[in-house]
């Protein structure tokens, strides 16, 4: 894959990167991890929701050292076509957060999979793993493997088919979802049908161009990204583990087909294009979307006050890549 940048951000990230500048407020790397969660909270949080859907249902599930929340998403019949097959024929999306594996919650990402939901017409489950520091690598990688594992016997009674699972997630949950459907292979778990894997960090992105090029002033900094892998792992070797930078593994073969999305000013976007040359090369079908002139986290940016059209065309095709295969 050629990931590509734009000569300049879009006109809409550069106000949002003046408006989030003028905000002041403080570094990751001046900052507790509780601190940072409480300013990641104030940011994502609050408004009305992007989407009405039939339901939306907190629970728990029992995980492998205790319960762990999930949110449900249930959008309801089908109207006029529009979304996707009826009820016990559709896929589940199975989508975990974005956030550095420190930061971020389910509230966090609630219109992300309010409007998975509602373009796909698919049953969304939003699983809030474990953080780190209080919970370094593994915690939320077997979190995220309990909630797929979970998944197989929850399809039917959430009107879904348990023989099409698909792992969703940004960034660190695009990480654990990359993960996840690895480890799954390697231990002969769940069939997953689909990866949607939104700028996620795969490998050793310090050896990559846009790591240097996009490491300042376009939202997520080389000093942000530090610091979180500093909290996630708590051992220096688990950096080099294949369940933790999934790129790193030797065979990629046999795993679901993909669709890797990535950013022009974003530091992780030749990681993610790597990876996707990666499965290309061992045989696995996928579809890279680069958008080359969005930054990190442009795909929750789907209401106001940041509101982008080209967001919202991001889901368009990504919906598009997932009913091509599942339907």
């Amino acid at each position: 894959m050629t990931p590509s940048r734009a000569p300049e951000p879009h006109p809409n990230i550069k106000a949002f990167l003046e408006m989030y500048n003028s905000l002041d407020t403080p570094e990751f790397t001046e900052v507790s991890p509780q601190e940072a969660r409480e300013m990641f909270e104030k940011l994502r949080v609050g408004g009305d929701p992007v989407c009405t859907l039939e339901s939306v249902d907190d629970r728990t599930i029992d995980g492998p050292d205790g319960a762990i929340d999930v949110r449900i998403y249930e959008p309801g019949p089908s109207e006029g076509g529009r979304n996707g097959p009826e009820d016990g024929d559709r896929p589940l999306i199975m989508y975990f957060h974005g956030g550095g594996w420190v930061i971020g919650s389910i509230d966090t990402h609630d219109d992300t999979c309010r409007k998975l939901a509602t373009e796909t017409g698919y049953p969304v489950v939003s699983v809030d793993y474990r953080l780190a520091p209080e919970h370094p690598f593994p915690a939320g990688l077997t979190d995220c493997y309990a909630a797929l594992e979970w998944a197989v016997d929850a399809a039917p009674a959430l009107g879904a088919d348990p023989e099409r699972l698909v792992l969703a997630g940004d960034s660190a949950g695009g990480n654990l979802a990359a993960a996840t459907a690895l480890l799954s292979r390697d231990r002969g778990g769940p069939d997953v049908a689909y990866q949607l894997l939104v700028y996620p960090g795969t490998g050793d992105v310090t050896k990559t161009a846009a790591y240097t090029e996009n490491g300042e002033d376009y939202f997520l900094t080389t000093d942000d990204m530090t610091w979180f892998r500093e909290h996630y792992f708590e051992h220096e070797i688990d950096q080099g583990n294949v369940y933790a930078m999934p790129r790193l593994a030797n065979d990629l073969s046999g795993l679901p087909p993909a669709t890797v999305v990535t950013a022009g000013f974003d530091p992780l976007r030749d990681d993610g294009a790597a990876y996707a040359d990666r499965l290309e090369e061992a045989g696995v079908p996928v579809t890279y979307r680069n958008y080359d002139d969005m930054i990190h986290g442009f795909f929750g940016m789907i209401s106001d006050p940041v509101n982008l059209d080209q967001a919202h065309a991001a889901y368009d095709d990504a919906v598009g890549d997932l009913r091509r295969k599942l339907e």
